[in-house]
């Protein structure tokens, strides 16, 4: 414990929070309101990256699991007399058993299939949207009664805390032994198979950890918007931008997810004068980094330590 303290990783982190936590000080509420949404991101980044980087499943979908929570806990706060916190753990609750009945079948896929069938996911639940738009509200979108905050800091601070606690927790499981069985088993299933573990129970776990955590950043995003929108939490360009920052964070890292997340979100903020080219700066930067370092941000600083 310690070695731990006294390691540079550990007073990075430190630092790292500290300057987030006092920026509501001299930031103003449209920087605020930009982190706010690039910390929901990170959390949507690094639950990705637990599916992927550890256990090996490609889950194009991403924003299946996000939808479900995000529509979940909003037509409950429209339609029942629920307080709004306990929407948002019916959300998550709600995300979490679609992962496991999406996670089932497609387990039981091997290679390219199970990510076809997580995409097929997303398409469902976007005609879904569409065709029961009376309650869904469609493509217009769902406006909840109820909010988080009408104080921007005080919303930065609920996405800043909800994606510290989050990433400690997935980043704890996937140090943990059962973070080294996922890795095991995305690796070489055949080798973790033999060894006596059960490769479907132990990616069943992830995939619902990963629904969980999926659905409750995407619940307690729109109480942050105060709507859900297809385009917001359901669209397949929301899932490429997530799978997109995990990758350029670092895979296998977890924290690189929030990384990633953060920058895609600020850099496409910051280029926002220059209209559509935007989008294809961002693109351009995220593919040369893919290219030249594979590894992602944080993956080539770790690596770069490990004198690898």
């Amino acid at each position: 414990m310690s070695k731990f303290l006294r390691s540079y990783r550990f007073w990075i982190t430190v630092v790292a929070i500290a300057f987030m936590a006092i920026l509501p000080i001299k930031a103003s509420g449209y920087i605020l309101g930009v982190l706010t949404m690039a910390y929901y991101f990170g959390v949507f980044a690094m639950s990705w990256d637990l599916l992927f980087g550890y256990a090996g499943e490609v889950n194009f979908g991403p924003t299946f699991l996000i939808g479900l929570g995000a529509y979940g806990a909003g037509m409950l706060n429209s339609y029942t007399p629920l307080p709004m916190w306990l929407c948002v753990i019916a959300g998550a609750a709600i995300a979490v058993v679609g992962g496991v009945a999406l996670a089932l079948p497609a387990l039981r896929l091997r290679g390219p299939y199970f990510g076809l069938m997580t995409l097929v996911a997303v398409l469902l639940l976007l005609q879904f949207i569409v065709i029961f738009a009376g309650s869904t509200g469609g493509e217009i979108g769902l406006a909840v009664p109820d909010v988080l905050s009408i104080s921007t800091d005080a919303n930065y601070y609920y996405a800043l805390v909800f994606m510290l606690i989050s990433g400690g927790i997935l980043f704890a499981v996937s140090r943990s032994p059962l973070g080294l069985i996922l890795q095991a088993t995305g690796q070489d299933p055949i080798a973790a198979q033999a060894m006596g573990f059960n490769i479907t129970k132990h990616k069943l776990f992830a995939f619902c950890l990963s629904a969980f955590f999926s659905g409750l950043a995407g619940a307690l995003m729109i109480f942050y918007l105060g709507t859900a929108s297809v385009n917001t939490v359901v669209d397949l360009a929301v899932a490429i931008q997530i799978i997109i920052a995990a990758v350029l964070g670092g895979r296998r890292t977890i924290i690189g997810g929030a990384l990633g997340a953060i920058f895609l979100i600020v850099a496409g903020e910051l280029l926002r004068p220059i209209g559509e080219l935007s989008n294809f700066v961002v693109a351009t930067v995220a593919l040369l980094v893919l290219l030249f370092v594979p590894d992602g941000f944080l993956g080539a600083v770790l690596k770069r330590r490990a004198g690898l």
